[in-house]
């Protein structure tokens, strides 16, 4: 397995495939790294050699932010839309969906599983 920006790559995907396993790197990316280090895209991870995958290493390491130094990125944003009390960051505070999407119905993967409400069992009778 090769190793991308602290990421273990799957060994048996083509190339284009395996740097998507890495937060920040989408198919587009993806393919714009491999085309810039002259790499063919249908190249397995495991038939790469060293010094391509050093190529690799390299040109993410000087033109992409992936991994951790993102996901700090995007949290500080959060962050921020959440204390100037914005629509948007109140929408993050509640758990619910930010784009407009709506609630009445779906919403399911932001929302969580649903909750029962009112009497879904009767109660048992009890002695007076």
């Amino acid at each position: 397995m090769a190793r991308f920006a602290n990421v273990e790559v799957p060994s048996d995907k083509q190339i284009v495939v395996a740097l998507t396993y890495v937060y920040g790197i989408g198919p587009k990316s993806a393919a714009d790294i491999v085309k810039a280090a002259k790499i063919k895209p249908d190249t397995r991870v495991k038939d790469l050699k060293p010094a391509e995958e050093q190529k690799i290493r390299d040109i993410i390491d000087a033109n992409y932010t992936v991994e951790g130094d993102l996901r700090q990125i995007v949290a500080g944003n959060i962050k921020r839309l959440k204390d100037i009390g914005s629509y948007r960051g109140l929408r993050h505070k509640l758990n619910l969906p930010v784009h407009g999407q709506r609630t009445r119905t779906n919403a399911r993967t932001k929302r969580g599983r649903r909750i029962a409400v009112g009497g879904a069992q009767p109660k048992a009778a009890s002695k007076t």
